[in-house]
């Protein structure tokens, strides 16, 4: 791995020293992502993948091509990326697609846009590649797209294996990060802000984060309950106590053995009412006073502010974890089966004693233990988190390598 990482970054360097000395004009990426803005990790793709473009690809124009940017998410992505180019409009997709060379659909559950992939590619004939997803299925239309691409890199090992299974045959199908992993957004004075108004000392206190078991959209978009919908809140009803009833136990036991504070803290809109109802309201009196309770939504940049901030964070979700351990945070992440496959990127980088199984009760019993180990040997739990950062970061300059080598053979 180290050896075509060498070579590969020595191709990249070549590639700019070229274009530098040929004076050619810069390479044009449209990157298609920023799928929604309700949850700080959909919204953590985007300004992952970006800074590490702008890392290992500075000679590269690029632009965004996004689904939703609103509710504040363009104004913090222009703080960090001042002279980006926001494609919005037929209009500017159309100047997009004549202008851009490369279109990069950045990470995401599934291949998120593949219309809009598909239309680049019978539009234009430009190739194409996919940086850092999860496939849970994998049509005909899907795989052929995939089949098309420059490279694909799948952000978990079983999202590969079914690729491979599926007979997906890209030239480059390899593990590649989540572009979260790279998020550096940051909004130090809020974060400072709330700490303090909430007693919160730096290195102090643990993060968490309750989740059920499907995110209840119709609520958060204020619309009716279809079947499906009622479905998947009686199966989150049926499941909310097991599934917090361990992350519970953690906080009365990094409360009452380790003297560290817990903030309960959302990755989506609808988690503030669950952190609520789950976790805070259940808890005995002489450990609410040490719990904070975050009742407001809050964006990428505030959420990694706060975390680098922590002694490290624990919960149902995913993408706090990735943004966690990308800053060299430590991070627990229990998962079930109605999740994506995302959830094993964890083996995959080498945190396989911090990934849980909701759905195995063998699994659930070790999380509160593993919740205190981390809460209570801070630099062993820091070194573990900065092994998988740096093994992460290793695979980011191998996965941008091999995007500067196909922008140099487009």
């Amino acid at each position: 791995m180290q050896r075509r990482a060498f070579f590969q970054a020595a191709i990249a360097a070549a590639m700019t020293t070229g274009l530098q000395a040929a004076d050619r004009r810069r390479p044009k990426i449209l990157l298609r992502s920023s799928w929604q803005t309700v949850n700080i990790g959909d919204i953590a793709h985007t300004p992952g993948v970006l800074a590490l473009l702008e890392q290992h690809l500075p000679e590269a124009d690029v632009r965004l091509w996004p689904s939703n940017v609103g509710h504040g998410v363009e104004e913090m992505l222009r703080r960090r990326f001042p002279h980006l180019t926001i494609v919005q409009g037929a209009a500017a997709q159309r100047a997009a697609f004549a202008e851009c060379d490369f279109l990069l659909h950045g990470s995401g559950p599934s291949l998120v846009a593949h219309k809009d992939v598909a239309r680049w590619r019978d539009e234009t004939g430009k190739p194409y590649g996919v940086y850092g997803i999860t496939a849970a299925t994998l049509g005909d239309q899907t795989a052929d797209l995939l089949s098309g691409a420059r490279f694909v890199f799948f952000r978990d090992s079983v999202s590969l294996q079914l690729a491979r299974s599926r007979g997906v045959a890209s030239p480059v199908m390899e593990f590649g990060p989540d572009g979260a992993f790279a998020v550096d957004v940051r909004n130090d004075d809020a974060a400072a802000a709330f700490m303090q108004a909430h007693g919160l000392e730096d290195g102090k206190f643990l993060c968490c984060i309750p989740r059920l078991r499907y995110t209840p959209y119709w609520l958060i978009h204020h619309r009716p309950m279809d079947a499906e919908a009622e479905r998947k809140h009686a199966r989150s009803e049926a499941m909310k106590e097991h599934d917090h009833a361990s992350l519970r136990e953690a906080i009365l036991a990094v409360v009452r053995q380790t003297g560290l504070r817990v903030l309960l803290c959302p990755e989506d809109q609808s988690q503030m009412a669950v952190g609520r109802e789950m976790l805070l309201d259940k808890l005995p009196d002489d450990v609410k006073p040490c719990v904070v309770w975050r009742e407001k939504y809050w964006l990428t940049d505030e959420a990694v502010s706060t975390y680098v901030r922590s002694a490290g964070l624990f919960g149902l979700e995913m993408h706090s974890p990735i943004m966690c351990v990308g800053n060299g945070v430590p991070a627990i992440v229990c998962r079930f089966d109605e999740q994506t496959s995302k959830g094993f990127m964890w083996r995959d980088i080498g945190l396989g004693e911090w990934l849980f199984d909701m759905d195995r009760d063998e699994d659930v019993k070790r999380i509160v233990p593993a919740v205190l180990a981390m809460a209570a040997d801070p630099a062993a739990a820091k070194a573990k988190a900065a092994a998988a950062r740096d093994f992460v970061r290793r695979r980011q300059r191998e996965t941008m390598a091999v995007l500067a080598q196909t922008l140099g053979d487009a």
